[in-house]
């Protein structure tokens, strides 16, 4: 099956959810930003991973051109269908068990992306690129698309944000720092499935992919 053509595509299993060595850093960034703690749920056995509702999914840092802003980006998966879910064995026998103990086949209908825009210093590393933006970067926050792929072996479906919401502080208040829930409704899709949510600057520049798979 092929690699979507992505940077950063995370690997193995446990990293699929997490960047790596960045995962430390984000896992403090979403405590900040979200006020949640996310545990990696590794069980005794290696062969079992327990998926958790609210997920680290990485984070990027891009320079603002001509401003010389930093913009962050960091973003949690939150899929409550999921919590307790193990993947049990590895490679073709591998599996989802859902916490009551039945076998996934199909990805939950609906789930979101939390995904925080921020100006301030929450990472570590530095910027990994940079982007010519005619806006204020206050106002550049408030200009953020999304869009989800779905990838299923060769094929590859584009689909938009069920609804965007603003959480935290209104959009007609002042603020360096923005939080959005990104929800999407995905229908009937089986748990083989690999998602790429794609953040998008005002001017249409992709400037940043969170990954969301279970196998």
């Amino acid at each position: 099956m092929p690699q979507p053509d992505c940077a950063r595509s995370p690997r193995p299993h446990e990293e699929k959810l997490m960047k790596a060595p960045r995962s430390a850093v984000i896992g403090l960034a979403a405590v900040v930003a979200f006020g949640v703690v996310v545990s990696s749920g590794r069980s005794s056995q290696e062969s079992q991973y327990t998926f958790r509702s609210i997920t680290p999914t990485g984070y990027e840092v891009i320079t603002l051109e001509p401003s010389g802003a930093t913009v962050s980006l960091l973003a949690l998966v939150d899929c409550p269908e999921i919590q307790g879910a193990q993947q049990v064995s590895q490679g073709q026998h591998a599996k989802i068990v859902s916490a009551g103990g039945v076998t996934l086949s199909h990805f939950p209908r609906h789930f979101s992306f939390r995904v925080t825009a921020t100006l301030r210093k929450t990472v570590i590393d530095g910027p990994s690129s940079s982007l010519t933006t005619p806006d204020d970067p206050r106002q550049f926050l408030l200009k953020l698309g999304f869009r989800l792929k779905a990838y299923n072996g060769l094929s590859v479906q584009e689909m938009a944000p069920d609804s965007v919401e603003m959480i935290g502080v209104p959009a007609d208040v002042a603020s360096d720092e923005r939080v959005f829930r990104v929800n999407f409704d995905v229908g009937d899709r089986p748990i083989t499935d690999r998602f790429v949510m794609e953040v998008f600057s005002p001017q249409g520049e992709r400037m940043a992919r969170f990954h969301f798979e279970m196998l």
